[in-house]
């Protein structure tokens, strides 16, 4: 899972990749970004710290969304078919610049803002900067994506899962989701879901590199086969 960046062009060259790209997170070979390891300390905001606001700006209309979801349905059809993983990539990198496009100008700032709060390990601001964008726009995935990146950031497990099942919800074949949702059930210690988690991904991105070795290296430890 992953997802954030200063500007919009920054952003999403570095988010080209899942839910963003965010401090302590790596990027995987195949475009999936997954938080690092270690464990981290939310760190809490100065007292001085101002949590901005925003005026409300009208959302893309329902045309602009039409011709966004026939461009997403036509990458993941490509995406589907194709088993070149260079090729793959660049299908996902189209998909992620689709699912960054808001179509508000003050959630895209909201965004930004949060990535920004993120960045400075102001995790309480950068929460309740999402928290603005999830309430303003509820039907926008990315912004719950991103939220439940910066919840596994914090090492609030559940409250990842629950904003990954919404992402789910809004848009079942997201691979930066279920990825991410892979890895806290397999973190859990719960490998058999671990591993549909993961055939899910590769239902929809069978190229996906990490995707493959991750369903190997699972089916293997469950059948009790060395690795």
């Amino acid at each position: 899972m992953r997802f954030f960046a200063l500007s919009s062009s920054i952003y999403l060259s570095l988010l080209v990749l899942t839910g963003g790209s965010l401090a302590h997170a790596q990027e995987m070979d195949d475009g999936i970004i997954q938080p690092f390891d270690e464990e981290l300390e939310p760190v809490q905001p100065s007292d001085d710290s101002i949590i901005p606001q925003v005026d409300d700006v009208p959302p893309a209309s329902e045309a602009v969304k039409s011709e966004r979801e026939k461009r997403i349905d036509d990458f993941f059809d490509r995406l589907k078919k194709t088993r070149s993983p260079g090729a793959a990539k660049r299908l996902a990198n189209n998909i992620w610049s689709e699912w960054f496009r808001s179509g508000s100008a003050s959630i895209d700032l909201l965004m930004e803002w949060s990535d920004e709060a993120t960045k400075r390990k102001d995790y309480h601001i950068a929460l309740d900067l999402l928290d603005q964008v999830t309430t303003r726009q509820p039907d926008y995935a990315e912004g719950w994506n991103r939220r439940a990146t910066l919840h596994f950031i914090m090492s609030n497990y559940n409250k990842s899962m629950a904003d990954i099942q919404k992402v789910l919800e809004l848009e079942p074949r997201h691979f930066g989701a279920l990825s991410g949702m892979a890895n806290i059930l397999e973190r859990s210690g719960n490998k058999q879901a671990a591993l549909d988690a993961w055939q899910r991904v590769l239902e929809v991105y069978p190229a996906m590199r990490s995707g493959q070795d991750a369903v190997i290296r699972l089916f293997d430890e469950l059948s009790g086969d060395p690795v």
